[in-house]
This record gives structure tokens, C-alpha cells and sequence, in this order.
């Protein structure tokens, strides 16, 4: 409900059924304003006129007086539409056409049921009623009849219900339809914006054709992202120049050296770190390179089912030896059958990668486990180890090219956990990073589609 109420579209589908019980409640005010409230008005200043002028019959020209013009009143041709009692103060009836009134004076407008015998036929009224008392105690009551108003209060009300039903319903629907609408439209956006950020620079938003915002925000957003490609395949051809530029002069560097090292040629140790360095300067492109190239798309991934379980015991057969020349305990717990539709050279890199750092970081006597199960069809690959984590400041940070949490010899490159962390974003995957009480943990989630 949380989500649904966040969704903009939704909001936009309560406010669109909103606006329109709102109008459609105004418009309903105006028309009982029109057909109730100002008749009603009317038929008030007609019996308060009424009741004035009697009252000050009485009160000039006494009781008789008053009852002739009531007598009058009644013979009159409407009779049946005005109504009148008059109690004298001794709580006698001195004459009246209502079949009954409450027994105490009401204040202010009361309605009375009236049923009028005329012409011998039954005839039932509701009459507005204005209750007047004497000094003397005698009592006046002068009402008129507001039968059709009462039904068309009655109509307007019983059907008010059943047409704000029907009108909420419709406005929803409206709403509903509008805001999928927008959504398709929003959506394609997405799609487009989560393509772009898989690597597929070439990928558009769809213009409909009909100039409204969400084309114009789509050619706005088409020719942004046409100079960002331009821009990335810039970056990526100087990449690739430097990268095959520099590689030429580092390997004939590294030829004279190895040539001078089996020679016997020159300083030894120096020759040796000297090719050291061109071996690390070496992988440091190689790596930059195949970043790059993973990013924009030039290297397309290969997504086929692969035995995940083979894939990590080969992997952890591949560390072992290392792990046991530096003393380390590398085990695997890893379910069987787990199937992961992936590409298998670039996972198998990744963990590589992970479980290289864990056996280069972990002490002597240490140990490092590479587990793999299913949780509810996500399946998640997990590389722990018992070395001396990193710094909380330094997660946030440590998937950044280049960057080094830790310093000093046998200090990484600072590409490695970048290179893990864009197959994991190709693999639409997440990675997560946890130190532990005694070392350090990386999990790596994959979603439920790719199982």
C-alpha cells in the first residue's frame, strides 16, 4: 500500500477523481440551492408575513377578529396549501386545519405532517409551521405547504448517494486510465535509462509523434544521450589508443629486461624490480581496458546457463595451492545443482578476483571460505575470510578505480573490486560488503530471473 500510495501516477489518479466529485459536489450544492433552499426561502417570508400580520390582528382587534380572518383563510380556494391552529389561553382549539401539533410552542421553523380531507379525498401535506405565543397564553400556529419542495429534498438526497457512487467510480476509472497512460510513457523512459546504464548507448526513448511534454522530453533526452555516446566512444578510442600505444613500448621494455635478467647483464635485483613494475604496469591496461570495454559495450556478455557449483569448486582449486604456500585454510561450501544464467568467463574472473584479495589480506594460519546456495531462488555467492577488514569510511569507496583501502606492499592495484563491481552491474546482481567481528565478507546477490 506504502508503494502504491508513492506512485506518482496513483496520486495523480486520486487528485484527477478528487477534482471531479469535487465539481460534480458543487454542482449538486447549485442545483439544491436552486430547487430546495430557495423556495424553502421563499415559502418562510410568506409564512412569517402571514404569521405578522395575524398577530398583530390579534393583538389590535382581539380573538373574533382573528378567527374570521383564519375562518376566511380556510374557505379560501388554496385552503388545502395553508394551515393554521389557534389554541386561546384557557388551551382551548378555537379553530384549525392541522390534525395535529406538538403539545409545547417549538422554536423557530418546525414542519408538521398535515393530511387534509378535501372534497372527500385524503390528502397528505408537509407544511412549514411558524408557532407564535401570546402575553395572554394564547397560541398561534400558521404553516404552508412544502410537499413538493420536502420531495424533491427527499429525490436530490436518495439519488445524490447513488450518483456520487457512480461519479467516484468513473473518476477513478479516469483517473486510472490517465495514469497508466503517463506510466507506459514513464516507463519507456526507464527502460530506455536502464538499457543506457547496462552499457547499450545506442538505446532511445520513443517519441509518439504527438509534440505533448513527453515528446519533448523525449528528443531532449535522445540528444543528450547522443553526445554522451559520442563522448563515451571518444573516451573509449583514446582509451584503446593509450592502451595499445603504451603497450608496445612495455613489452620491448620488458623483453630487454628479461633478455638483460637471463644474461647476467647489469644489476640483477634491479632488473628484476624494474620488470616487475612493466608486468604491473602491464596488467594495470589490461585491466583499465577490459573495464572500459565492459562499460560502453564492446565486449558483449555471453549469458547462457553454467554450473554455478563447478564453476566455484574450479575456482577454489585454482587458489588452493597459493592458499596453502602462504598457510591459509581455503574451504568451500557450495550447494549442489545451482545452475546461474550468467556469463561464465566473467564470473569466474570476478570471484577470482574476490578470492585473490581474500588470500592476499588473510594472515598466516588464517582461513577463507567461498560459499554458494539458493535463498528462495536468489542465488548468492559469498567469499569470507579471516583477514583484517576495511575501514568503515573506506566501503563506501573501495569499487572506485584506483582506489586502495589499503596501502603498503602487497597493496593491490586498486582495479580489482572495480572490475568485480561492473560484472556484477552487466549481471544486473548486487554486491555487498561486510566487515565481520574477526574478517571480512563479500556477498553477491543475484536476482531471481537469473536462477
Amino acid at each position: 500500500m506504502r508503494q502504491l500510495f508513492a506512485s506518482l501516477s496513483f496520486r495523480l489518479a486520486l487528485t484527477y477523481a478528487g477534482l471531479f466529485v469535487g465539481s460534480l459536489l458543487l454542482l449538486v450544492g447549485a442545483y439544491y440551492a436552486m430547487v430546495v433552499r430557495v423556495p424553502l426561502r421563499q415559502a418562510e417570508q410568506v409564512v412569517r408575513r402571514e404569521a405578522d400580520v395575524l398577530a398583530n390582528l390579534y393583538i389590535v382587534d382581539g380573538e373574533a377578529a382573528l378567527v374570521r380572518r383564519l375562518r376566511a383563510r380556510d374557505a379560501a380556494s388554496d385552503r388545502y396549501k395553508a394551515f393554521h391552529a389557534f389554541i386561546d389561553r384557557k388551551g382551548r382549539v378555537v379553530t384549525a386545519n392541522l390534525p395535529s401539533w406538538p403539545r409545547t410552542v417549538f422554536e423557530g421553523w418546525g414542519r408538521l405532517e398535515a393530511d387534509i380531507s378535501v372534497d372527500g379525498d385524503e390528502h397528505d401535506f408537509e407544511a412549514l409551521a411558524l408557532d407564535r405565543r401570546f402575553d395572554d397564553g394564547a397560541r398561534l400556529i400558521i404553516g404552508r405547504d412544502i410537499d413538493n419542495i420536502s420531495e424533491r429534498e427527499r429525490a436530490l438526497a436518495s439519488g445524490a448517494s447513488v450518483v456520487a457512487v457512480a461519479a467516484l467510480l468513473l473518476a477513478l476509472l479516469g483517473g486510472l486510465l490517465m495514469s497508466r497512460a503517463i506510466g507506459r510513457r514513464v516507463d519507456r523512459v526507464a527502460a530506455t535509462a536502464r538499457s543506457v546504464m547496462a552499457g547499450d548507448m545506442s538505446k532511445r526513448v520513443s517519441v509518439d509523434g504527438s509534440d505533448d511534454e513527453f515528446d519533448r522530453l523525449a528528443e531532449t533526452l535522445n540528444a543528450m544521450l547522443h553526445r554522451i555516446e559520442h563522448a563515451m566512444e571518444s573516451v573509449r578510442r583514446v582509451s584503446d589508443s593509450v592502451a595499445h600505444e603504451m603497450r608496445t613500448p612495455l613489452a620491448r621494455l620488458r623483453a630487454s629486461l628479461e633478455d638483460a635478467l637471463a644474461s647476467g647483464e647489469g644489476d640483477a635485483p634491479r632488473v628484476a624490480e624494474a620488470l616487475a613494475e612493466a608486468e604491473r604496469l602491464g596488467a594495470i591496461f589490461d585491466t583499465v581496458l577490459r573495464i572500459a570495454r565492459l562499460e560502453t559495450g564492446s565486449r558483449e556478455i555471453a549469458l547462457m546457463p553454467s554450473d554455478l557449483t563447478a564453476l566455484l569448486e574450479d575456482v577454489a582449486d585454482f587458489y588452493r595451492p597459493e592458499a596453502d604456500e602462504r598457510g591459509i585454510m581455503l574451504s568451500t561450501f557450495v550447494q549442489a545443482g545451482m545452475v546461474l544464467r550468467c556469463d561464465r568467463d566473467l564470473v569466474f574472473q570476478a570471484v577470482a578476483n574476490l578470492l585473490d584479495n581474500a588470500i592476499k589480506f588473510t594472515p598466516e594460519g588464517g582461513e577463507v571460505v567461498v560459499s554458494g546456495q539458493d535463498e528462495k531462488g536468489a542465488l548468492l555467492i559469498s567469499v569470507r575470510d579471516t583477514g583484517p577488514g576495511i575501514a568503515d569510511g573506506d566501503l563506501p569507496h573501495i569499487t572506485e578505480r584506483f582506489y586502495r583501502a589499503r596501502k603498503g606492499p602487497g597493496a593491490g592495484i586498486g582495479l580489482g573490486l572495480s572490475l568485480v563491481d561492473t560484472i556484477a552491474r552487466l549481471h544486473r546482481s548486487t554486491l555487498e560488503f561486510v566487515n565481520l567481528d574477526k574478517g571480512f565478507c563479500v556477498e553477491w546477490r543475484f536476482p531471481t530471473s537469473a536462477a
